[in-house]
């Protein structure tokens, strides 16, 4: 069974992510919101939010080496699919039919380890490429039960251990491999498996194939 964790639901927050951090203390924390003013995406970017989401970080500490950590992003979306219907787009975002419904984001810290998910909930009129999980506002208390959700599965993975992670699981909800891609700083490929540790393969057209640990990737339609 997964550690217990506590729950701070809040419906206004500056991050969820630096809630988590701050009420951590030895025991899985979850703190979820319904808007923040100041959230994040990957690398520091903006995040997009619809009128009506979900903002959940879980901050917990690992019993794993260091050098797996790079791990928890990929359990975070397993545990994403495993709560709704979704694809995942290496290595953080959530999308429903080539719309990103949510995103992750993961940062550790001297062990510890926070772990967030956002989500779309519902956005009328949402920007191009952008989607929501539901048609109609589901209401507030949609979040709280989704995070909760989201935590218990994502405990339940991190507490199998990384030797165990469910790479095939990951495979089977990936919407990048078998897709031709961009990267950053600069390639072009086609994405054609995912590591044991979490990386990237992707293959050039020149034959050369190469492994990807933190690139940003766009699917090429």
């Amino acid at each position: 069974m997964p550690p217990p964790y506590s729950l701070v639901s809040r419906e206004v927050t500056d991050s969820t992510q630096d809630d988590a951090r701050a009420a951590f203390a030895g025991q899985p924390v979850l703190v979820v919101a319904g808007e923040q003013r100041r959230g994040r995406g990957r690398s520091a970017r903006d995040w997009q939010t619809a009128p009506r989401a979900m903002a959940a970080s879980l901050a917990c500490r690992p019993d794993w080496d260091a050098a797996n950590l790079s791990l928890i992003p990929l359990l975070a979306g397993i545990a994403a699919a495993r709560v709704i219907d979704c694809g995942l787009k290496w290595p953080n975002d959530v999308l429903i039919a080539e719309e990103k419904v949510g995103g992750i984001l993961v940062e550790s810290s001297d062990g510890t380890v926070v772990a967030g998910f956002g989500l779309n909930l519902w956005w009328p009129g949402a920007p191009d490429g952008y989607g929501a999980l539901h048609s109609d506002d589901p209401g507030p208390h949609r979040a709280v039960e989704l995070a909760e959700q989201w935590a218990s599965a994502l405990l339940e993975l991190i507490d199998t251990g990384s030797s165990d992670w469910p790479r095939d699981e990951y495979r089977t909800k990936s919407v990048t491999i078998g897709r031709d891609i961009t990267w950053t700083p600069g390639g072009i490929g086609k994405a054609i498996d995912v590591a044991p540790d979490g990386a990237l393969i992707v293959i050039t057209p020149t034959a050369q194939t190469l492994t990807l640990h933190a690139s940003e990737v766009r699917h090429v339609r």
